[in-house]
C-alpha cells in the first residue's frame, strides 16, 4: 500500500476539507491510502501543554508519520501571506529527519485556505515549500492541464490547491476547489506509486 500523508492545521474548518478532498483522491487511486494528520495550536505560555490527542478529527502527526510516509500533502491557512505558526513549528522539528535523509526523495504537495482572494495564497503555498524543498522532496503542482485551472474564479492554481473563505471564513470550498484539491491528491498518490515502482525495479 502507498501511504500518503495528509499533514495540516486548520483552525475554522477550510483547511481541514481541501485535506479531506486531497484524501479523496488518494484513495480514488487503487493501492494508495492517505492517512490525515493534524498538528496541536501553539501557545504564547511556554509551559501549556496540549492533550496528546485532540478533542476530535484526526490524530496529531509524529515523525514516525512523516518517515513512513510514501508522499506528502501540506496545508494550512494564510497567517500574512507565511504558512501558521503550528505548522511551522512541527516542521521545525524535523531536522533528525533531514540529517536521515528520510524524506528526499518523496512527493509532495502543498495546500491553503485565504480570507481574501489576494492574501497570500501564492505566497502560504511557496512557504511550505521552502522546508520541503530542503529535505530533499519532489514537488508536485497543479499544470494548467487540469481542467479547473482554467475555471476557477476563487481557488486552485498551479502552486497548489487553495481556497478562498472569504473575509467571515464563511464561505464553504466550492466544488471547483474541491476537485482541485482532488487533482493534487491523485498527482502526489500517481507520482508516489510510480517512484515506488522504480524503486522495486532497480
Amino acid at each position: 500500500m502507498t501511504r500518503i500523508l495528509i499533514l495540516y492545521y486548520s483552525r475554522y474548518g477550510a483547511t481541514a476539507e481541501l485535506a479531506r478532498q486531497a484524501g479523496r483522491g488518494v484513495n480514488s487511486l487503487r493501492g494508495c491510502e492517505a492517512v490525515l494528520r493534524t498538528v496541536p495550536p501553539v501557545s504564547a505560555t511556554s509551559e501549556a501543554v496540549d492533550s496528546p490527542v485532540p478533542d476530535e478529527g484526526p490524530p496529531y502527526a509524529s515523525l514516525e508519520d512523516l518517515e513512513r510516509c510514501d508522499g506528502l500533502l501540506l496545508g494550512s491557512p494564510t497567517r500574512f501571506g507565511n504558512m501558521a505558526a503550528p505548522l511551522k513549528y512541527f516542521l521545525d522539528g524535523t531536522g533528525g529527519l533531514w540529517l536521515r535523509g528520510g524524506l528526499a526523495g518523496k512527493p509532495a504537495g502543498v495546500f491553503t485556505s485565504t480570507g481574501s482572494l489576494h492574501g497570500g495564497q501564492e505566497t502560504t503555498l511557496t512557504s511550505m515549500m521552502l522546508p520541503l524543498l530542503h529535505h530533499g522532496m519532489v514537488l508536485v503542482g497543479l499544470p494548467y492541464t487540469e481542467s479547473s485551472v482554467h475555471s476557477t474564479t476563487t481557488g486552485g492554481g498551479p502552486y497548489g490547491a487553495s481556497h478562498f473563505a472569504g473575509p467571515e471564513g464563511d464561505r464553504p470550498v466550492s466544488e471547483t476547489e474541491s476537485e482541485l484539491a482532488r487533482a493534487l491528491g491523485r498527482r502526489v498518490a500517481d507520482l508516489a506509486m510510480r517512484l515506488k515502482e522504480g524503486d522495486r525495479q532497480a
